[in-house]
């Protein structure tokens, strides 16, 4: 079942600006970025320590005629590090929780989702051998 809290995610608007206040103010430390098929970072993993992180997204920009909803910045969703991912989910499932299929992510992590009574998103997270947060594991 549920071992911890690992990250909660944000969407900002100017990344580099959070990165600078994160790191450079708090003093948190860098783990990986997201870079995509372009080359460019669009998002990042700032360890808070031990096992936990704070997770970094750009916020896409807004189109002419286009309402806010999905560009905004803020939260995004906390997640929630579990030991056996299917088996969370099945008994997740056998409470009465809405629970998404197991998927491997980007960062080779398991993860499925669910939202609470209000809509607020919830990642459960099956960290491999192969995570990009497996350094920061031990």
């Amino acid at each position: 079942m549920i071992k911890g809290f690992a990250h909660i995610c944000f969407r900002v608007r100017n990344l580099d600006s959070a990165i600078a206040f994160y790191c450079d103010k708090l003093g948190l430390k860098p783990a990986f970025d997201f870079i995509n098929e372009n080359g460019e970072r669009f998002g990042i993993y700032i360890r808070f320590g031990g096992r936990n992180f704070l997770e970094l997204f750009k916020a896409p920009p807004q189109k002419p005629g286009e309402t806010a909803a999905g560009n905004e910045a803020g939260y995004q969703h906390m997640c929630l590090e579990v030991d056996d991912l299917p088996a969370t989910v099945a008994a997740l499932r056998a409470n009465g929780v809405q629970v998404s299929e197991p998927t491997l992510g980007k960062d080779q992590s398991w993860q499925a989702w669910l939202s609470d009574p209000e809509g607020n998103r919830i990642e459960l997270h099956s960290y491999t051998a192969s995570s990009w947060q497996a350094p920061w594991l031990r």
